[in-house]
């Protein structure tokens, strides 16, 4: 085992979701100041219709891109177990698997996005002023899909077997490469917006070769022979259906938002500018959950395929408590800080914009004390090999997105809006509590608990 790794399936389960969960949630931080940097350096220096042109061509970059990070993210579910049940044929065969899976769907995408970018903005009634800027930024965001994709891809299989700290040093790396090619490209070559879009591929490409040369270093034990790219329909079966399945989740999350981004441009520019300040401060404050919920993943994964139930229950017990916490600081501190935090993110004065910004996470993070145990349950039952329910989860939010988008905010604006989300998640909660604890493997191992000490 590689220094870095962290052993999930023995130990104290706290500690070891704490520790797992900790490079995470930096490497998350990361990850964020790729996008926020570029909001930030956009804001500052070209001002908020550029802001917006970002705003705009944000959920349609979620959209096609969200796919095939679910599909890196659900296919290292399989390796996770895989490597828990001790099976390093198999691993071997899996991280195969995973890379011709992965070439397969960065191509497709590439080709899917080329096609349907600029219909896409103007069926949406992208407004005009920003129209080229938010094209510009998308095309050159979307033609580099594979460079996200293999970072994603490589991480996960690190991840897989417990490795949540290599990834994360590999994101700081290329996060402040990011930050100085931002700069360079906007103030000192004035690329304008493309320049933004330019520095973040460049950067992310950095993370992805600076992984693979590190898995090819330090984990030999990963890396497949010829043999192990024979064509295995089961495993094949499997990655495919869990990738899919999870990518499917994100896609109708994401096609949801994009939906409502079709509201949100009726309102002007500069209520753009504010809606992305607001969620440029919810992505920074779920950081935390989103990272526990990860963790908890590959926990659920290992300890599945080691067939240790009972840790899984109190796993998620724990990933709940947790969550809360956090959440009840994030309602408190956000309320008092949020205007300060949107002036910083947008570097704009305009009324309008911070109004809209502020507006947005006040009404958002009291609902996090659901937001973070739906993440948990969710990302859990994923793990533990059910891919239908966490699919139903993304699709009661569709449809909610869109009756919220058509048919509430005509009569309610821009509250309707921010409060659609939250409405939801309320709904997705309950759905997915009942599924957790009403499963047969979960249910199967509730009585171990009062018999074994593992805190």
């Amino acid at each position: 085992m590689a220094r870095t790794q962290i052993d999930l399936l023995k130990g104290s389960i706290l500690k070891v979701m704490i520790a797992f969960a900790i490079p995470f949630l930096v490497s998350n931080i990361f990850q964020q100041l790729y996008n926020t940097v570029d909001t930030i350096i956009v804001g500052y220096n070209l001002g908020d219709a550029s802001l917006a042109a970002i705003g705009a061509s944000g959920p349609l970059y979620n959209l096609l891109v969200g796919l095939a990070l679910g599909i890196g993210s659900g296919m290292s579910i399989v390796l996770g177990r895989n490597y828990g049940a001790g099976d390093q044929e198999r691993l071997k065969s899996s991280v195969a698997a995973t890379l011709i899976i992965g070439t397969i769907v960065t191509i497709a995408l590439m080709i899917l996005s080329r096609l349907t970018i600029m219909p896409l903005l103007r069926l949406l009634e992208t407004p005009l002023e920003i129209m080229d800027e938010a094209y510009s930024y998308i095309a050159v965001i979307t033609s580099f899909v594979g460079v996200m994709m293999a970072f994603n891809v490589f991480s996960g299989i690190l991840r897989a077997i417990g490795d949540s700290v290599m990834p994360l040093i590999f994101l700081a790396i290329s996060a402040l490469a990011n930050i100085g090619l931002d700069l360079l490209f906007i103030k000192s070559f004035k690329m304008g917006i493309r320049g933004a879009a330019i520095a973040t591929i460049i950067a992310q490409g950095l993370s992805a070769v600076l992984c693979l040369i590190y898995i090819f270093k330090k984990c030999p034990f990963l890396i497949p022979a010829k043999k192990h790219f024979a064509f295995d329909k089961e495993l094949y079966a499997d990655l495919v259906s869990q990738g899919v399945s999870m990518g499917l989740m994100n896609s109708l999350v994401n096609l949801g938002s994009l939906v409502m981004q079709y509201a949100i441009n009726t309102l002007g520019y500069l209520a753009i500018a504010g809606y992305l300040a607001g969620k440029k401060l919810f992505f920074f404050t779920v950081m935390p959950l989103v990272a526990m919920c990860s963790s908890l993943s590959a926990f659920v994964a290992q300890n599945k395929g080691a067939d240790q139930g009972f840790r899984i229950r109190k796993a998620v017990k724990y990933a709940n408590l947790i969550s809360i916490t956090w959440a009840a600081f994030v309602i408190v501190f956000a309320h008092y800080a949020a205007p300060v935090l949107v002036r910083l993110l947008t570097g704009s004065e305009d009324m309008t914009v911070i109004t809209y910004g502020v507006r947005f996470i006040r009404l958002v993070t009291p609902f996090y004390l659901v937001l973070g145990p739906l993440f948990n349950l969710r990302y859990a039952l994923q793990s533990l090999g059910r891919k239908v329910i966490p699919l139903v989860s993304s699709i009661i939010e569709l449809i909610g997105k869109v009756i919220f988008t058509f048919w509430i905010f005509p009569f309610t604006g821009y509250p309707g809006i921010i409060l659609c989300e939250p409405a939801i998640w309320c709904i997705m909660f309950v759905q997915l509590f009942f599924a957790f604890y009403s499963d047969p493997y979960v249910k199967a191992h509730r009585h171990e608990q009062q018999y074994t000490r593992t805190m």
